[in-house]
């Protein structure tokens, strides 16, 4: 059984930071990750994403303030510094398997950013 298991969320002020991650079980064969959030009463949007290759792409919010890595096989995380209130909301971590044709989602961790 895939389990994803998000950790690092919490309170913060503006202009301060938070570390994300993300570990994987019962999965193989990663070809994506990503990090997405939901703030209320929006849809979820893509935050940052990996690709087993290296390959990173960023939401334009997010780009020169987040930073995503892949830190093993089955952990990722994501940095975030000089966080804006408009980052708040729950996070949530993805990953795709080629191998086992699956897509898989954490249970969500929240951010809250205060001004």
């Amino acid at each position: 059984q895939v389990q994803l298991v998000e950790s690092g969320g919490g309170s913060v002020q503006a202009g301060g930071s938070l570390r994300l991650s993300c570990v994987a079980s019962g999965i193989h064969s990663i070809h994506y990750m990503g990090w997405y959030r939901q703030a209320p009463g929006n849809e979820r949007e893509l935050v940052a994403s990996i690709t087993s290759g290296g390959s990173s792409t960023y939401a334009d919010s997010a780009k020169g303030r987040f930073t995503i890595s892949r830190d093993n096989v089955n952990t990722i995380s994501l940095e975030m510094n000089s966080l804006k209130p408009e980052d708040t909301g729950v996070y949530y971590c993805r990953f795709y398997s080629w191998g086992m044709g699956s897509d898989h989602w954490g249970q969500g961790t929240q951010v809250t950013v205060s001004s």
